[in-house]
């Protein structure tokens, strides 16, 4: 793919991202167009309907999510830092609203649900790696993740999204969030049980009612 077709496809799908979840699945196809700053030949070249923008969307979204856990186990030597890194990567992408509404019109194929396969697998190893260190309380799993970015990455409803202009108290929430989730201190253990079990990401797609595998 040239490059100019590479910035296109970059700046269609990020508008696409904030259009979808401003305006939902039935948004204007045009106004991703004007946000974007592509003519509408541009668009519709790559994507001859709303389905496939969808699903390319869906599938970007997903690949970049695993970049982002590489990133953080990379960067990081404390597995519970790299936990804490791709959590606050993940709600840059603003990935757990988007999904919920992409998941709306969404047909899940073999090939999206390797994708989402791949992801989960480098993110789950990212998980236990922190538990095993013994920071990140047992009863964490992905799905526990996933469901916080849910929560706090929705956009805030009416006037008070005023509060939160460049996205700085979505990461102060999600810190206080992520300190729960370990000790209160560093000679304290962190808790090998909780409440609940922890829930996993199929849990999640079991929930959706979207398959788990392949084939």
């Amino acid at each position: 793919m040239r490059a100019d077709a590479v910035r296109s496809r970059r700046r269609i799908l990020d508008a696409a991202r904030e259009v979808f979840l401003e305006r939902g699945l039935d948004a204007p196809l045009d106004l991703i167009v004007r946000r974007a700053g592509v003519g509408p030949a541009t668009l519709y070249r790559r994507y001859p309907d709303r389905e496939a923008l969808v699903r390319d969307l869906t599938g970007d979204l997903l690949t970049r999510l695993e970049s982002a856990a590489e990133t953080a186990a990379a960067v990081d030597d404390d597995a519970f830092a790299a936990v804490r890194r791709f959590v606050h990567a993940a709600a840059d992408l603003r990935m757990g609203a988007a999904i919920l509404v992409l998941l709306e019109g969404l047909v899940v194929d073999e090939e999206l649900v390797l994708i989402r396969t791949r992801a989960a697998n480098t993110v789950e190893t990212l998980i236990q790696a922190a538990h095993e260190t013994g920071r990140l309380r047992r009863d964490v799993g992905m799905g526990d993740l996933v469901l916080l970015s849910i929560r706090l990455s929705r956009p805030l409803p009416g006037g008070l999204d005023r509060l939160d202009p460049d996205g700085s108290l979505l990461h102060r929430h999600l810190d206080l969030a992520l300190d729960g989730l370990t000790a209160a201190s560093s000679d304290e253990p962190a808790a090998t049980a909780g409440p609940g079990v922890p829930l996993t990401f199929a849990d999640l797609i079991t929930a959706a009612a979207r398959p788990t595998t392949a084939g």
